[in-house]
């Protein structure tokens, strides 16, 4: 039996060519990916990591890191990637939840991770992002031919734990065959090949930068300069030696910040990618303006890697997602009852293919009650499918804003509100209310020195809004409080507003 993810990265690998290359000027080749995995991955068997067993990692970024995460896959084990920002408490509850065999952690952080690591059984390893720390130490006395555990397609590849916004975080657990088939289906959709050189600028906690980014460039055999942050100024020195950047929404921002993007730094470029937040139209505007490249926005989740894309032929228009990738299905349907809904009518997205994940961790009650009978799975975004047949995401399902009985879809009003002179974004979200049960309230950031203010939101939105949806409020603020993939964070919005209407 293979090894069935890790054959297709070895099947795509030419050993001498360029993996990874880093901003001090270190460079992987594929060979040297080979032997550094096969070396992890027998230090992982030596410290008694079986098949089946998760192995937790919350180190920075670094081309060590991304072996490890590959070494995973050949020995077998469960790849168990964590935001680096989450708390000793956090990793307690994650810990105790995955129970994982071997938690892999920074040298600094490493004497509070054993004070919960050894409650759980979790034995401690460190590395860190200059290639040292002592897992690296065993690793140098391993040899580099590993012999690769067999793994099937539905074996478990990784773990991946949602953003808990509401309620507690849950596993999803990613199968073999989910990474491989989205990772295959990106490769021929976006048209990468070993000639690509991908900028990488995103963490490798997170399904964009671990599963799309890294897996699209080892399946086509491409290389890719392995930035530790995004950085505006080395992403524009980088662009004329590359062919792709994949982006959260932030990214387009800061360059277009940037006096040095123009269309010649970014002429080589054949292909720049945005996802894990919407991207507002007018940045897709700005950004065509200057550089005559048209962003390729797409829409994926943490359970489903990626389940639409804007066309890399074709029409890429701004505020949507694009079509449902080859091998997935996806329809709108009504919340409440499941009933299709028709063209431009808004409901629940649920999607359907080989991408979709297994399931959440010990949890088979939510995961059932997340299943459709038919096997759709229930995303709890709310979009629409317009007449072209573009996907357009109108937001979750947990954000929206039910005001005297109407419901309010938060995307439609903020919409609106970022067309308003003065104006960078906006927020809406439903506060409670004692008359309306929830208030319609805006969170928005003005440019500097703009004269506009609540009244003069209010009045720009009075013909371009029916009542009910117009805001009762507009609060400003600097900026809108954002996670790590860029994604705003309303449940905090939700929680500094919550008294505004009842004073307590």
């Amino acid at each position: 039996m293979s090894n069935h993810m890790f054959d297709a990265i070895r099947g795509a690998a030419r050993p001498d060519a360029t993996f990874i290359e880093t901003l001090d000027g270190r460079v992987w080749t594929y060979d040297e990916m080979l032997a550094l995995s096969g070396r992890l991955a027998a230090t992982l068997e030596k410290l008694s990591v079986r098949p089946g067993d998760r192995v937790a990692v919350q180190v920075e970024k670094s081309p060590e890191a991304l072996m490890l995460y590959l070494a995973c896959l050949r020995a077998g084990a469960v790849y168990l990637p964590l935001n680096t920002a989450y708390t000793i408490a956090e990793l307690d509850y994650f810990i105790g939840d995955a129970e994982p065999r071997l938690v892999v952690t920074t040298p600094d952080a490493a004497e509070g991770v054993r004070s919960i690591a050894a409650k759980h059984g979790a034995h401690v390893e460190t590395l860190d992002d200059s290639g040292g720390g002592s897992l690296l130490g065993l690793a140098r006395d391993m040899a580099p031919d590993f012999a690769d555990v067999a793994r099937g397609p539905d074996d478990l590849a990784a773990i991946l734990y949602t953003s808990g916004t509401t309620g507690r975080s849950k596993g999803a657990m990613l199968t073999h065959d989910n990474l491989l088939s989205n990772a295959l289906t990106l490769c021929d959709y976006w048209r990468f090949s070993e000639t690509d050189r991908l900028i990488h600028a995103l963490p490798i906690f997170h399904t964009h930068g671990l599963f799309v980014a890294s897996n699209v460039i080892l399946l086509s055999g491409a290389s890719m300069f392995f930035l530790p942050k995004f950085d505006a100024g080395e992403v524009l020195r980088l662009m004329p030696q590359a062919t792709a950047l994949m982006g959260v929404p932030t990214f387009y921002v800061r360059l277009l910040q940037h006096e040095g993007l123009s269309r010649e730094t970014a002429a080589g470029m054949r292909l720049f990618v945005s996802g894990s937040a919407p991207l507002l139209a007018e940045t897709h505007k700005r950004f065509r303006a200057t550089t005559g490249q048209v962003i390729l926005e797409r829409y994926g989740m943490t359970e489903t890697n990626m389940n639409t894309s804007n066309p890399y032929d074709g029409e890429r228009i701004a505020g949507t997602v694009g079509f449902p990738l080859p091998g997935v299905s996806l329809r709108v349907v009504d919340p409440e009852t499941g009933t299709a809904l028709g063209v431009d009518e808004t409901g629940m997205i649920e999607v359907k293919g080989p991408n979709v994940f297994k399931g959440y961790w010990r949890m088979p009650e939510k995961t059932q009650a997340e299943f459709r009978a038919d096997g759709f799975f229930i995303t709890g975004d709310l979009g629409k499918i317009d007449e072209k047949g573009y996907v357009h995401i109108v937001g979750r399902g947990k954000d929206l804003v039910i005001s005297g009985g109407y419901n309010i879809y938060p995307k439609e009003v903020e919409t609106e509100i970022d067309l308003l002179p003065g104006i960078i974004e906006s927020a809406v979200i439903g506060v409670p209310h004692p008359d309306f049960g929830e208030g319609v309230t805006a969170v928005v950031v003005r440019e500097p020195d703009t004269a506009i203010d609540e009244d003069a939101v209010r009045e720009g939105l009075k013909e371009r809004l029916a009542r009910y949806k117009q805001p009762k409020r507009v609060i400003f603020i600097d900026a809108l409080p954002r996670n790590a993939m860029g994604k705003v964070q309303k449940n905090v919005l939700r929680e500094s507003c919550k008294s505004l209407y009842t004073g307590g």
